[in-house]
């Protein structure tokens, strides 16, 4: 699942907060037998995601979250996590987070917002640093959690491409790439 020598480029950014707690549940995964499960992940389900991938390629995370003002009204939609994996022969080989985009001309995380036009600059972008983007999942932080932590009956492993699938069907996350048009995740 994670290569032997994993490279994190930006561990220092805002972001990378978000994204260690995920980086240590896949490590935890990776070195665990293939009985254990992480809220309904296992690894040989991720393996057969990574596996079935193009190689090179990326697989891009962004996950929005609403910022209320003291009245309660919605004041802005903010970045919550933007996360890249560049994916070789079915292993990750680096993570960043979308700050480290700039260096491939993405503005500032803190300008970007949830839509199609800054979605198409943040793929252009990955696919720019690394390689093209198999698939890029675009998603507001409460059905983010929803599926992150969604397990099956009693705690089993789940079909986290089907529910994430449902969430695309109903209108809760929009997923893009050059998978898209092959299969489900």
């Amino acid at each position: 699942m994670l290569a032997n020598e994993l490279v994190v480029l930006d561990a220092d950014s805002r972001l990378w907060q978000a994204a260690r707690s995920l980086l240590n549940a896949a490590l935890r995964l990776d070195q665990s037998d293939d009985a254990y499960s992480w809220h309904g992940w296992d690894k040989l389900q991720i393996n057969s995601f990574l596996k079935n991938l193009p190689s090179p390629c990326s697989l891009v995370v962004g996950v929005w979250k609403t910022v209320l003002a003291q009245d309660g009204e919605v004041e802005r939609e903010e970045l919550a996590l933007g996360i890249v994996c560049a994916v070789v022969e079915g292993e990750v080989h680096s993570i960043c987070t979308f700050e480290a985009l700039a260096a491939a001309g993405l503005k500032s995380v803190k300008e970007l917002e949830p839509g199609i036009d800054d979605a198409v600059e943040i793929m252009r972008a990955a696919r720019k640093l690394f390689a093209p983007v198999a698939w890029a999942l675009f998603i507001e932080k409460p059905a983010w959690d929803e599926w992150l932590f969604a397990g099956g009956d009693d705690g089993a492993v789940a079909n986290k491409g089907e529910l994430l699938a449902s969430y695309a069907r109903q209108g809760r996350c929009v997923l893009m790439g050059s998978q898209t048009g092959h299969h489900h995740p």
